[in-house]
């Protein structure tokens, strides 16, 4: 049987030496009895005055291996990165949902790890936004996300591609200093080995590993406590018996909460607010907390998740 296999191309070395990989994966012996079926896929912002001229390069590399690649062009041209990444994440999950592709492969690296570690530390993000970039997970589509790159560095990418003989495309848009990733590449990672720590990517490589196995940690207790206080019949839990654990938990409880049954990601000023009232020393009667189309309907010892009528 078939295996379709998403690889999400840039054009840029980290996706070209990715492609490399993949070539020579489907000739090995052992991983032929798959059967594997890759199909590119490619997403045009249309940022760069040479796009178009890119996109046919990619279209020729890929036809020059007997490659299948479908093409999505961003008639917007949003010059935001975090806009754009929601976008352009929301085109791969849809055509992967709807090729029916078991796996979706990235070219991140792990130079991409660092810099996404400090721009989620500027924003404020918590340890699960931290530890966000990892080798292999299951999106909330059932979707297995892989990134076979992500222990190697852009530096050593680079030089594979050199030694293997591999067309690379300069990307000027690297050099647009409006996108944040590009000052924190080309600008706030060399001031810091610079002027702090010269092993700063090391470093930071150690404190994701331990930022990982903590994540995990307070995860699996989270589930724990969530299916022990959950309501048998109602899209309910116990408020009383979740009051009793660590305020950590109460917060990444509610979240899970609310994302289990809605798939709604709750924001930290709405779930700081239920943890208040979880923990208001006066008695709860009848409460709402109103968020959006929600309704948070405290009664006796349960919190109820209803939706508003319009």
């Amino acid at each position: 049987m078939k295996k379709n296999v998403l690889t999400a191309i840039s054009g840029g070395q980290d996706s070209i030496y990715l492609i490399e990989i993949l070539k020579k994966l489907r000739k090995h012996q052992k991983l032929q009895a798959y059967n594997l079926h890759i199909i590119y896929i490619y997403i045009d912002h249309q940022w760069r005055n040479d796009s178009k001229t890119n996109v046919k390069h990619i279209i020729n590399y890929i036809k020059s291996i007997n490659g299948n690649i479908h093409v999505y062009q961003d008639k917007y041209k949003i010059l935001s990165e975090s806009d754009s990444r929601i976008i352009r994440y929301h085109i791969i999950f849809q055509h992967a949902l709807k090729n029916k592709c078991q796996l979706i492969v990235t070219a991140h690296n792990k130079t991409d790890k660092i810099e996404t570690f400090l721009q989620n530390l500027l924003r404020g993000c918590g340890i699960e936004g931290a530890t966000s970039l990892i080798t292999h997970c299951i999106s909330d589509t059932d979707l297995n996300i892989f990134r076979p790159l992500l222990n190697t560095t852009r530096n050593q990418i680079y030089w594979k591609c050199k030694r293997y003989n591999l067309p690379i495309w300069s990307d000027m848009t690297n050099y647009i200093y409006n996108i944040q990733r590009n000052r924190t590449r080309n600008e706030l990672v060399p001031y810091l080995k610079k002027y702090f720590h010269n092993n700063l990517e090391k470093n930071i490589e150690y404190l994701l590993k331990s930022y990982y196995y903590d994540s995990e940690y307070i995860r699996q207790s989270v589930i724990k406590v969530y299916l022990n206080i959950i309501h048998n019949k109602y899209i309910s839990i116990n408020y009383q018996k979740l009051k009793k654990q660590n305020i950590a938990l109460q917060f990444r409880t509610i979240q899970l909460f609310s994302f289990h049954n809605l798939r709604i990601q709750l924001d930290h000023k709405i779930v700081n607010h239920i943890v208040k009232t979880i923990n208001n020393k006066l008695s709860i009667v009848n409460i709402d907390i109103k968020y959006k189309y929600l309704i948070f309907n405290f009664n006796r010892n349960w919190m109820y998740l209803k939706i508003q009528k319009y």
